[in-house]
């Protein structure tokens, strides 16, 4: 097969297989995530932007030294045609209500980070985010409180956020899980 060809062939098959052929013009992050995992494909809205958010979040395990929380597992954005998009998503917990702006979309955001606790006790990396809309409402995920929200990411200079890419730690087994650890957001135009 002609070289020319055959990367044609993979550059479809990547757009057809992840969806996310839309370019973005900006990629916002925080300072203070957590360094544990891999980071996964990015997720982005077809089209539009992001208007609203949910987070699968682990409740409290308990203060057995054996439990092991992992706080925040993943971030579900609601996009303008009500399609639903997510990166990697940590295996435990269950998905919070929807939280959607009064008016406009997501332009920027801060992270909830517990920082590591050494190698005895227990760690759960993320654990909450908010957002700051276009109309300027802050919204605050119903999660844990574990660590503090970091600085502000920097607002999308044009347009919104229309997508994601997480950074997730798969399970350790009987190590200790963290599940979300941080997360970029994407801006359109």
């Amino acid at each position: 097969m002609d070289l020319r060809v055959s990367t044609l062939f993979v550059m479809l098959t990547y757009c057809f297989w992840y969806g996310d052929a839309r370019n973005y013009d900006q990629t916002l992050t925080v300072a203070n995530g957590g360094g544990w995992g891999e980071w996964a494909q990015p997720a982005l809205c077809k089209e539009g932007y992001v208007k609203g958010f949910a987070l699968k979040v682990e409740p409290y395990q308990g203060s057995l030294a054996w439990n092991d929380d992992t706080g925040l597992n993943g971030i579900r954005l609601y996009c303008d045609d009500d399609k639903k998009i997510t990166s990697k998503v940590g295996e435990w917990g269950s998905w919070t209500k929807a939280v959607y702006c009064p008016k406009g979309h997501l332009t920027s955001f801060s992270l909830q980070v517990e920082p590591s606790r050494g190698a005895v006790i227990d760690d759960s990396a993320a654990n909450n985010v908010r957002f700051g809309c276009t109309e300027g409402a802050v919204l605050t995920g119903e999660a844990h409180n574990w660590g503090d929200f970091g600085a502000w990411s920097e607002s999308c200079s044009s347009g919104a956020i229309c997508g994601l890419q997480t950074r997730v730690e798969l399970p350790q087994g009987n190590g200790d899980d963290t599940a979300l650890n941080d997360v970029k957001f994407f801006c359109c135009n």
